[in-house]
């Protein structure tokens, strides 16, 4: 499956209503801080609403609704993947994209044989303090040369005037939250996001 190179992460299936008409076709929904009765409202509205707008949904961490709700990725960070029943998901057919920061967490992603990699913060970000310093645009290279074909996901601190830099660097994708989300106008934002990856 070839993953769109413009991935936002959303907390809620109410943004995949303000912008997969965009055009949209690749989203990440990052439910946090609600009970299991409520993520699993929000998994399936946003299942239901990314069928039929053609865009791949990617559902973050909650594997297990994920799997109830027939979700077909999830994406799981390196904490995450201590809880994970990587088995469970794969017999359910499900891909998998992985978190990582440095070398031993890309060491331990690919042994899992992944469907996608994620590096980051490639710059300074603001949605969640990192213990790692920024990766840089070296880094998004190196990663890139040692994955080969597995597609690289660059996240942290992305900006749409940053973008093309991190794709030529060796990214496959370009991930955004606080970018889209902290917007005064996250439709316009969006629209410049599609415009310089799909460009």
């Amino acid at each position: 499956m070839t993953l769109d190179p413009f991935y936002p992460i959303v907390d809620g299936s109410d943004w995949l209503r303000r912008l997969l008409p965009l055009g949209v076709k690749l989203v990440q929904l990052r439910v946090k801080e609600r009970s299991d009765e409520e993520t699993r409202r929000e998994i399936r509205a946003a299942k239901a609403l990314c069928d039929a707008a053609d865009c791949q949904l990617i559902v973050n961490d909650y594997w297990r609704i994920a799997i109830d709700e027939g979700c077909d990725y999830v994406h799981l960070g390196q904490e995450d993947l201590d809880g994970a029943d990587l088995g469970a998901i794969r017999r359910a057919g499900i891909k998998v994209g992985i978190s990582t920061h440095d070398d031993a967490e890309l060491d331990r992603a690919l042994a899992l044989g992944p469907d996608y990699v994620a590096l980051g913060p490639v710059y300074p970000t603001i949605l969640k303090q990192m213990k790692w310093a920024p990766q840089g645009l070296d880094r998004v290279s190196a990663w890139k040369r040692r994955i080969g074909g597995i597609p690289l996901i660059a996240i942290g601190g992305l900006t749409v005037e940053r973008a093309p830099g991190v794709l030529a660097a060796g990214a496959d994708v370009v991930s955004v939250v606080t970018d889209i989300t902290l917007n005064a106008d996250p439709e316009a934002r969006t629209r410049a996001w599609l415009a310089a990856t799909r460009g």
